[in-house]
């Protein structure tokens, strides 16, 4: 009896500090993040273009099976969904669209370590690219929303993004515009709707793809396609380094397409930061309301981001874990990973190098000190510039000079005597 008012107490408090937080979020940036200038919208240039499917490295299977049948590409219906996902007019305040987060001139990312919305609201996760989210058998780092047109909603309802209180809201702003209205009847043949409007965004995030990489040329049989020390770094990504682990279709058997096996690992990222246990216990009454819209808060506004998929299956196991991203145009699309706390590739391979992850009981248990040297870790570098498209090679070149500078002086990360010691024992979970 004493335990079950216990929980209602619990409950109640939990879902007051819910409620407080989500009211305050209102008026106020997220807590314990200074307010910061979102920056303008990004206009529909050349980069922002739907791409060709001919280029080389492109599934043909994996594409035909990933086209949803009930949303249908067409010409027209990809046009309304670029001019919506430019349209700032989707957000509250008119300050932020889908391209401030995923601008094409930074390979479909904002180039921050989290995402800043209306009034400068500071959310809790990384943006990750559009590019190939196409082939993504779920969205966002915790795999909470399964397609794109999912995926396409929340954030203009999320008080930290673009602020609308509902999608009947953000349609109501364009329903207004004789454009719109003559769009969507071309397309759809019946007035703006929510549903028909994320349909159009996600048709249009459909066409961003890109492959023809150096690495594609390479894999068709172009030995001159890559130099000799990103051969060597994609022998170590799939042997030594480990990272075939969770970036191949298995530990066998090489992946040359998107790099993923499409599942949740926690790697250590978050732990030091975030009482984890404490955070899932406090999450729980949250996660068993399946309120959608309240979990989606939660992974953005507040520190129970840090529970990554646990928010989505209430598994003890998930705790902390997040979504193995796809690799391709990695050089440019950082900082790295869920919560952009990595600037440099080499700070990412210092990370899984000395086997990151102590006091964390839910550590995947393949990540462990890995003895690579620096002539490896710089050989994997090699590999994972070799995987940007043509479209972002000039801006690969100053990214990995850039990266390369900073690596020679910073590398908070780095740490070559745990990197070649025996993996650290493990705490039990609690």
């Amino acid at each position: 009896m004493l335990r079950h008012v216990l929980s209602l107490v619990f409950a109640s408090a939990l879902l007051t500090v819910i409620f407080v937080g989500m009211v305050e979020g209102a008026d106020t940036p997220t807590t314990g993040s200074a307010a910061q200038k979102p920056s303008p919208i990004p206009q529909a240039g050349p980069l922002a273009r739907p791409k060709s499917l001919k280029q080389l490295g492109v599934p043909t299977n994996a594409t035909r099976s990933a086209m949803p049948a009930d949303n249908p590409q067409t010409a027209e219906k990809i046009a309304l969904g670029e001019k919506l996902f430019f349209d700032g007019r989707l957000s509250a305040d008119g300050t932020v669209a889908c391209s401030t987060c995923h601008d094409p001139a930074r390979a479909f990312t904002d180039g921050r370590p989290t995402s800043i919305g209306i009034q400068g609201r500071v959310g809790q996760r990384n943006a990750p690219t559009i590019l190939n989210a196409f082939y993504n058998r779920t969205q966002f780092w915790d795999g909470r929303a399964k397609t794109l047109e999912e995926q396409a909603a929340m954030p203009i309802v999320n008080s930290v993004e673009m602020g609308q209180p509902s999608l009947d809201a953000a349609v109501a702003r364009i329903a207004a515009i004789r454009e719109y209205q003559q769009a969507f009847r071309r397309v759809f043949g019946r007035p703006p709707n929510g549903p028909d409007l994320v349909r159009a965004i996600a048709s249009y995030e459909r066409t961003q793809l890109s492959f023809d990489s150096p690495f594609d040329h390479f894999i068709a049989g172009d030995r001159s396609a890559i130099d000799d020390a990103a051969k060597r770094g994609w022998e170590i990504f799939n042997t030594r380094g480990g990272c075939n682990k969770c970036h191949a279709l298995t530990d066998t058997k090489r992946d040359v397409t998107n790099f993923t096996d499409n599942d949740f690992h926690n790697i250590g990222i978050g732990i030091i930061q975030h009482n984890v246990v404490a955070l899932a216990r406090q999450a729980e009454q949250l996660i068993n309301s399946g309120d959608a819209a309240a979990i989606d808060r939660a992974a953005i506004q507040t520190d129970m981001s840090a529970l990554g998929r646990f928010l989505i299956t209430k598994k003890e196991p998930d705790i902390a874990a997040f979504k193995t991203p796809n690799l391709r145009n990695v050089l440019v699309t950082g900082p790295y990973f869920h919560d952009g706390s990595q600037e440099t590739l080499w700070d990412v391979v210092d990370h899984y190098n000395k086997g990151d992850g102590l006091q964390n009981p839910y550590l995947d248990v393949d990540i462990q000190p890995l003895a690579l040297t620096e002539g490896d870790i710089d050989d994997l570098v090699a590999f994972l510039a070799s995987l940007t498209s043509p479209d972002y090679k000039a801006l690969g070149v100053r990214e990995l000079a850039r990266q390369r500078e900073l690596s020679k002086t910073n590398r908070p990360q780095r740490d070559t005597a745990r990197a070649f010691s025996p993996k650290p024992v493990q705490p039990k979970p609690r």
